[in-house]
């Protein structure tokens, strides 16, 4: 599958591992090419294009701060039939969530990219476990939520490819339910000093 990830810090950088690795064609849509991280990515292997290059891919990931979404999303262009995937988690500089009950950034997102299929996913765990979901013991889980059937099929695929138990968390609006779920991993990690390698998964009876 042909991914474009916008934005190549943490999040980003870990998923494009972990996907290339599962055989994926990555490449990162970046608005600033004088950074270092390019110079790295490009000798990853990683091609790194302009934003308005990213809707070539088949599948476009949101990996960006909350506070510059707004401007991302708007310099990528039509976005109109593209599957783009909503990492993102709505933090202010307090670490708090800036939305919740009512909406959450996944139904941001929409309204930013009409006609787009917009997925909720790849935000309620710790960039240390995006490319080493297959390392537990048991596996991790990645809730997926999106109004649309075709685009959720493509992103459960791309979080078991990356060794999540993959799980269909219903519409978009679950994203108001997943993205608490992501202050609550961070809290967990650093407040109560679980540390960055442990995820949340399904048990069953």
């Amino acid at each position: 599958m042909q991914i474009a990830i916008v934005g190549a810090g943490n999040v980003g950088g870990a998923l494009g591992k972990g996907w290339r690795k599962a055989g994926h064609q990555v490449s990162y849509a970046l608005r600033d090419f004088t950074g270092k991280n390019v110079d790295e990515l490009r000798r990853g292997g990683f091609d790194v294009v302009a934003m308005k290059e990213a809707g070539k891919a088949e599948v476009i990931v949101l990996a960006v701060p909350w506070p510059s979404l707004s401007d991302v999303v708007k310099s990528l262009g039509n976005l109109a039939g593209k599957t783009i995937v909503d990492a993102t988690n709505p933090l202010n500089a307090e670490m708090e969530l800036a939305l919740g009950f009512t909406d959450s950034a996944g139904e941001t997102v929409a309204r930013l990219a009409p006609g787009a299929q917009v997925v909720k996913a790849f935000n309620v765990t710790g960039a240390e476990n995006m490319a080493k979901a297959h390392s537990f013991k048991v596996k991790p889980f990645m809730p997926v939520a999106s109004d649309d059937a075709r685009a959720k099929s493509q992103v459960l695929k791309l979080a078991e490819d990356l060794g999540f138990e993959a799980i269909d968390a219903g519409p978009l609006k679950a994203a108001r339910l997943m993205e608490p779920m992501a202050l609550f991993w961070i809290n967990q990690a650093y407040a109560q000093k679980q540390g960055l390698e442990f995820a949340f998964a399904l048990t069953r009876r």
